[in-house]
Parts: structure tokens; C-alpha cells; sequence
């Protein structure tokens, strides 16, 4: 019997750092399988050289993916001839709704017989439940993160499979006095992490305003320590918008020490996505901001999004605020800076937010098994359903 053969496409950073590893596990519990792949440096690092690039695909809310909506729709057309020359057992669709989704259909149009998993489904809790409906006509099996996720695919009939929140399985532990020694911050010292965002949108959306945020908080207190770690994706970018935050700032884009940063830091401030999870597994009280172009905004609250928060951390603690947001008009760096400042001078705060938002990961497990470990499972055996 011949080895399976599988694909894994991942747009993203997070997708590309979760596409490795579940690689990772499955190479450990199938040596001889044969992988291939669409992604990014994670994916690269273990071998996996991707035939196109993917950084187009770092895009943000609706309108902003309009404005590059060929380039979304010509990647997808690569994206299927890749794979179908490959002619895999079955393709892995981590995370990137719309453009996973048209890949997923232009392989299901032209190679009926490949298997199609979705590694990560579209927030239908939250906004479009309508999605689930493509989604269960497209692909054949789904990994999902929580259960709340499972009942709008039931009427459809697509087969799920809850495996927790990837995050929560990187048990790698930061290491504080490593960080501080390494680049010079007193063991003393108060120090600010400012985390931009992983996206090119983000860079110039969101990481202003935290970027602002964390200068006044150093000319407030000058002994106070600024650490900036942008995403490997958008270190150019990031550089290119803020130019001189070396001279005021640690700026760290070695991905090695990421952990090492957020638990060498006092307070975070974060763009919204999956970086707030790690932040809360490694003890890090932090302040969320997020913006979006406004048409998306208003159409978002309008008619799409139905929680009042967007960070997870608040959505499973029953759409409560436990981690602050700053979003869209809110988020300006005096209201931003402000929150902080307040949050610096109340250890008790903070202590608080530490608590509050281990209550919150505990409510985000999946059993005892690592998500990476269930997806590989599942995806080893649609390998040879």
C-alpha cells in the first residue's frame, strides 16, 4: 500500500505556525507519509517549500479583501493547480475563510475523489452563520476549536471534530530574566510589551495607536522599558512605519523568543487575534485594540457581528470585558495609554487580570490531548477513508 499523500495550505502566520505543527505529529506517527504544501516560513522550516507566495493574502476586513479580490481569486486558481498536480489523499484548508474556501471549491469542481478538511472554521458563533452552510456542501470533514461551534453544521450534516484551541497546546514556557538579561532591561524595571499585529493591514490600522500608546507611557517614566515584537511577516513593514522605535524601544523580531517577551513584561499591548490567547497562557495581563476600514466596521455591527466583544478570551467568558478593548474610535493612544498607566500604578489590578483570564483559558480546553495530536489523527485517517 502506497503512502498517503497530503497537502496543507495555510495563508497566514498563525495558519502556517499551526500547519507545522500538526506536520510535526503526524511525521512522528507516519514517517512515511508524503506532504506538500502552500505556506509561509513555519511551513518552510520543516522542509516545505511553498510554490507561491502567500503574503498578498494578509488582508483585513471586507472591503479591504474587495481591493484585492483578483489577486485572491487568481492565488485560488494557482493554489487548485498546485494541488491537483500533486494529487494528494487529501488537502488540509487551515484557517483564511474566503480564500480557503475557493480553493476548496475549484479542487472539489476538478478532483471530486480528494479528500477536503478544514483545519479551523470561519467564526459562525460570531458573525455569518450562513457560512456554515458552503462550508458543510464544500469540504468533508471540519476541525474546529470549541463546541459552541458544532451545532450550526448539524443541519448540514458535515462531519466535526472539536480539537480545543491550537494555543492552548504550546506549552512553551517564556522565560523572563532570559529576555531582560539578553537585551539589557533591569530585572527592576517596568517593562511594556507592544505587540502590532501579524498583518500588513495591521501595521497600519492598529500599530500606530499602540506604538503612540507606548511612548507616553516612556515619557511618563522614562526608566520605564518599551519592547516591541512585530510578526517575522510584517518586520519590513514594520520597520519602514516606525523608524526610529529602536532608539526608544527594544525591538525583538526573533520568533524564538517571542514567549520569552510576553512573559518578561508587566502589561501587553495587542492587536486582537490569537496573540491574546499565548499572552493569557503566559501569565501577561494585557489591552486589546482593533481597527477595521469603516464600511466593514458598519457593516460588521450592523448586520454581521453578534457578540459585543472580539477578543476570545471575553467572548467564552460570556461576552464579558475582562481584557480591555479599544476599538475603532476607542482606540487612540491617550485612551489606550491611560488604561495602562492606571493598570502600572494597581498591582492589584493586574493581579486580577491575571486570574480573570485564567478562568477564561480553562474554559477553552479540549480534554487532555493537544489540538496539533487530534488534528493529525483525523487527518491520518481521512487519509485512507
Amino acid at each position: 500500500m502506497t503512502a498517503p499523500r497530503l497537502y496543507f495550505v495555510a495563508a497566514e502566520s498563525s495558519g502556517d505556525l499551526l500547519a507545522r505543527e500538526v506536520i510535526d505529529r503526524i511525521r512522528v506517527k507516519k514517517p512515511e507519509v508524503h506532504v506538500s504544501g502552500i505556506g509561509g516560513a513555519e511551513m518552510a522550516s520543516i522542509g516545505i517549500e511553498s510554490p507561491i507566495d502567500i503574503s498578498p493574502l494578509s488582508i483585513l476586513g471586507l472591503f479591504e479583501g474587495v481591493k484585492v479580490y483578483a489577486t485572491v481569486v487568481k492565488l485560488a486558481d494557482i493554489a487548485a493547480d498546485a494541488i491537483i498536480a500533486d494529487a494528494p489523499d487529501v488537502v488540509v484548508l487551515v484557517d483564511s475563510w474566503g480564500f480557503m474556501l475557493r480553493v476548496a471549491q475549484r479542487v472539489r469542481t476538478r478532483a471530486p475523489h480528494i479528500r477536503l478538511v478544514k483545519l479551523i472554521g470561519p467564526q459562525v458563533w460570531a458573525t455569518r452563520p450562513g457560512r456554515a452552510k458552503p462550508l458543510s456542501a464544500t469540504v468533508d470533514h471540519l476541525l474546529c476549536m470549541h463546541e459552541i461551534e458544532a451545532p450550526f453544521y448539524e443541519p448540514y450534516g458535515l462531519k466535526t471534530t472539536v480539537i480545543g484551541n491550537p494555543a492552548l497546546s504550546r506549552h512553551e514556557w517564556g522565560r523572563p530574566g532570559e529576555f531582560r538579561s539578553r537585551h539589557g532591561i533591569p530585572a527592576d524595571a517596568q517593562a511594556i510589551l507592544v505587540l502590532p499585529g501579524s498583518r500588513r493591514s495591521e501595521i497600519k490600522r492598529v500599530a500606530p495607536a499602540l506604538v503612540e500608546a507606548a511612548r507616553i507611557l516612556k515619557e511618563s517614566d522614562p526608566d520605564r522599558e518599551i519592547i516591541m515584537a512585530p510578526a517575522a511577516s510584517v518586520a519590513a513593514e514594520f520597520a519602514d512605519a516606525f523608524p526610529d522605535a529602536t532608539d526608544w524601544a527594544t525591538v525583538s523580531h526573533d520568533a524564538s523568543e517571542r514567549y520569552d517577551a510576553m512573559v518578561a513584561a508587566d502589561l501587553a499591548l495587542a492587536c486582537s487575534g490569537t496573540v491574546t490567547t499565548e499572552l493569557a497562557m503566559q501569565g501577561t495581563p494585557m489591552i486589546v485594540a482593533y481597527k477595521t476600514g469603516w464600511l466593514t466596521w458598519a457593516l460588521a455591527r450592523g448586520f454581521l457581528y453578534q457578540k459585543r466583544h472580539i477578543t476570545l478570551l471575553n467572548i467564552i467568558s460570556d461576552d464579558q470585558e475582562i481584557v480591555p478593548e479599544f476599538v475603532q474610535t476607542q482606540q487612540t493612544p491617550d485612551l489606550i495609554a491611560a488604561r495602562a498607566l492606571y493598570w502600572l500604578t494597581n498591582p492589584d489590578v493586574l493581579a486580577e487580570q491575571r486570574a480573570a483570564q485564567q478562568i477564561a483559558l480553562s474554559r477553552m480546553k479540549e480534554g487532555d490531548r493537544d489540538a496539533a495530536e487530534i488534528a493529525a489523527d483525523v487527518i491520518l485517517t481521512e487519509a485512507v477513508a
